[in-house]
């Protein structure tokens, strides 16, 4: 009877068993399922929130397409045909778009960036400290300059509508709270209500690109203070009080080259925010640790690039005490061409070496998707082209016209010299951008000394170090002539930067006085051609300062 009960038992526990292992695996099996559908869920989300960004990106940029070429037809129309299309109209349309912007503006700073879970991810590459200084800068001068032209139409008001005072009224609002919106929530990665913010910030965008159109086209003021200021005005509309007046229009003349810097500016961060609207940064992209800029150690580069700034200022201020009484007179015009035709190849050298130098480097390429980065190649690239188109149309024209005096010659060459300093720069400085930054070992000193007591190990384990810390020491030594050398020829780079945009921000255009172009293509036609690709050429020697301090830094 012992025997049958134990071998029951025996069999009970064998079906137990069996149950058990059966339920097991049907537990198992069950998570294995729930698992596949999690994934195959977490696919179809994925993929319907890339097909919802997508759309959502194309639908606002239409939009902001669509009002670019409408108001691209407004100001073209305005050119060609000031009867049937004139500035006041111009201005009426973009106050519409301002007001439209400023809507949304205030109704992201009040509900959208208030709203749960709004801003979970902030891009730390969005808006560094240099491009919000100048927008800053560039934002309180523009206001300056609407202020003085607010004086000028009040100084004249008996012989002009008072309607136009409101055209820089709605400018300066616009001005202040686009301002505080790009400086306190450029870095945002907005994730709620993307389509409204998308469309939001591309209508944005799009009323920046059209004041930028405008301020390089219209020249209508700036035709009226130079009659002014010749004696040619209509008795009909003089000023009243002629030291105030003159007060205006100088500081309007000089103010005005920073309004279309202003609008580049804002266009460029409102577009990384349209980029950044719906994306999510993974923790390990984030940056935990950036370097700082620091001068320690640079001196050649430091002293060369004073030393350009001082020389070219001394040719600035020549310039413009000649400009303030009547023409440049050709020895300026020598001067400066003289200047250039010296500076452009030793910055065209120091650009070369450093391309090399990031050649050489171990260091690797930062490979991850960064919005701002490819921006700052975009408008890198585009910028260039302003002074690049202008250096041709001037090499077909001295070319063609076969001219034989020095400052022909020396425009031919500045020219030539021009264009290659802008494709070595860029390369330079794109080469540098996708560059990982060289953070220094918290553990040891510059010299390679240990700054903390090491532990005591056996001592076969302390020769190993001992090897392993000189061979450190000599691959530490070799990158660092390199480090040196890159920040020797950033720091150079951005004080000749600095110089040359100094000089056309603050009125300094030989390109309007010298006649061999205007005498080839014709007034209109070369006044087209300068007054568009100037502000590129201004605006590409501010973006390179930024993209140059972002190598410095990083080397």
């Amino acid at each position: 009877m012992a025997g049958k009960e134990a071998t029951r038992q025996r069999h009970l526990n064998q079906d137990t068993d069996g149950e058990e292992s059966t339920s097991v695996q049907a537990e198992a099996w069950k998570i294995r399922y729930e698992t596949c559908w999690l994934h195959r869920r977490c696919s179809s989300l994925l993929h319907k929130d890339k097909q919802a960004r997508k759309a959502g990106q194309l639908f606002s940029g239409l939009l902001a397409m669509n009002v670019v070429f409408l108001g691209c037809a407004f100001i073209s129309s305005m050119i060609f045909n000031r009867v049937a299309i004139t500035l006041r109209d111009v201005g009426i349309f973009l106050s519409i778009l301002k007001l439209l912007s400023l809507c949304w503006i205030i109704y992201y700073l009040l509900c959208t960036s208030r709203k749960p879970h709004a801003v979970l991810y902030r891009d730390s590459h969005a808006g560094p400290v240099w491009v919000q200084g100048s927008l800053v800068l560039f934002g309180a001068c523009t206001i300056l300059l609407h202020v003085f032209r607010i004086g000028y139409i009040i100084s004249h008001i008996h012989c002009k509508s008072p309607l136009e005072i409101l055209f820089p009224c709605t400018e300066i609002i616009f001005i202040c709270i686009q301002t505080y919106l790009l400086w306190h929530h450029s870095k945002d990665c907005t994730q709620v209500q993307h389509n409204l913010t998308r469309c939001g910030l591309m209508l944005t965008m799009a009323t920046d690109l059209l004041l930028w159109l405008l301020a390089v086209t219209n020249d209508s003021v700036h035709r009226e203070i130079e009659s002014a200021l010749k004696g040619n005005e209509s008795s009909s509309c003089t000023c009243p009080n002629t030291t105030a007046c003159l007060i205006l229009q100088k500081g309007y003349v000089l103010l005005y080259p920073f309004n279309p810097e202003y609008c580049l500016i804002g266009s460029s961060m409102l577009y990384v925010m349209w980029k950044n609207v719906g994306r999510r940064i993974p923790p390990h992209h984030a940056i935990h640790a950036k370097p700082k800029f620091k001068l320690r150690g640079v001196i050649y580069g430091l002293v060369l690039g004073i030393s350009t700034l001082f020389i070219g200022i001394c040719i600035f201020m020549t310039y413009q005490i000649q400009a303030t009484s009547s023409a440049p007179s050709q020895e300026t015009l020598v001067l400066y061409y003289s200047y250039y035709v010296a500076l452009l190849p030793m910055m065209t050298v120091g650009a070369l070496a450093g391309t090399v130098i990031h050649g050489l480097e171990e260091r690797e390429l930062d490979t991850l998707k960064n919005p701002t980065r490819s921006l700052d190649v975009i408008l890198l690239m585009g910028a260039a082209l302003g002074q690049i188109g202008i250096s041709y149309f001037s090499i077909v024209a001295i070319v063609a016209t076969n001219p034989g005096d020095l400052l022909d010659r020396l425009s031919l060459t500045y020219a030539v010299s021009l264009i290659i300093q802008h494709i070595t720069q860029n390369i330079f400085i794109i080469e540098g951008l996708h560059r990982q930054p060289l953070v220094e070992n918290p553990d040891t000193s510059p010299a390679g000394q240990e700054t903390t007591p090491p532990p005591v190990y056996p001592l076969e384990i302390r020769q190993e170090l001992r090897r392993v810390s000189h061979t450190y020491r000599h691959t530490y030594g070799r990158l660092n002539w390199k480090r040196k050398a890159l920040k020797e020829i950033s720091i150079f780079l951005v004080l000749c930067n600095i110089i040359l945009w100094i000089m056309p921000t603050f009125g300094m255009h030989p390109a309007f006085e010298n006649g061999l172009e205007k005498s080839f293509y014709g007034y209109s036609t070369w006044f087209a051609i300068v007054n568009f690709g100037l502000p590129l050429g201004v605006f590409y020697r501010m973006h390179s300062i930024g993209g140059l301090l972002e190598v410095y830094v990083s080397s």
